[in-house]
């Protein structure tokens, strides 16, 4: 399980960076809509390229930190039983949602968005909104974005596993515990 693990550390450090640019994204994204607020109302001036850059920034935010999200377990969760079973059961939940559901939907996704980046890419493809902006940047994060959860979710997968077979992560990366949302 060496090899694995050290894969699963190297995914976990290139997430956990996509995470932290997702999380200056949001900053950033802000300050251009409170700028471009300011610009319009105050100045009766303002750009398409302001309102486009803000939004591309958000799909930044959601498609770069999904991955860094699961790893840090804090995704949402249907839960119906997850909370009352023992954390191994959850440790198996985990692992046939991962290799069932989660992986081959994020590798789908990856495959099916990507001919819509790179037909985007090809044609120079712009925003029709006057002043907007080149489209190919933001569809790029699509199949960048799935690409990562599929990462991630093997990454998920091998820590779970090992747990599993009683394997002691060293620097307690795995993030399996479980806290029942306050209503």
């Amino acid at each position: 399980m060496g090899p694995l693990l050290a894969f699963s550390r190297a995914v976990d450090a290139m997430n956990t960076a996509f995470g932290r640019l997702a999380d200056w994204l949001v900053l950033l994204a802000c300050l251009i809509s409170a700028g471009n607020a300011f610009a319009r109302y105050g100045f009766s001036s303002g750009s398409n390229a302001w309102l486009e850059v803000q939004w591309y920034f958000f799909a930044g935010v959601v498609m770069l930190g999904a991955a860094y999200t699961l790893f840090r377990n804090e995704h949402v969760r249907v839960d119906l039983i997850y909370g009352s079973i023992s954390e191994r059961a959850r440790l198996w939940v985990d692992v046939v949602g991962i290799a069932l559901f989660l992986l081959p939907a994020m590798v789908l996704l990856a495959w099916m968005t990507w001919p819509f980046f790179v037909e985007s890419w090809m044609r120079a493809e712009t925003s029709s909104s006057p002043g907007g902006l080149i489209r190919w940047p933001v569809k790029l994060l699509l199949p960048l974005g799935f690409a990562l959860m599929a990462v991630q979710g093997l990454s998920e997968l091998v820590k779970r596993v090992a747990l599993l077979r009683g394997i002691r992560l060293e620097d307690g990366r795995i993030h399996a515990s479980y806290a029942r949302p306050e209503q």
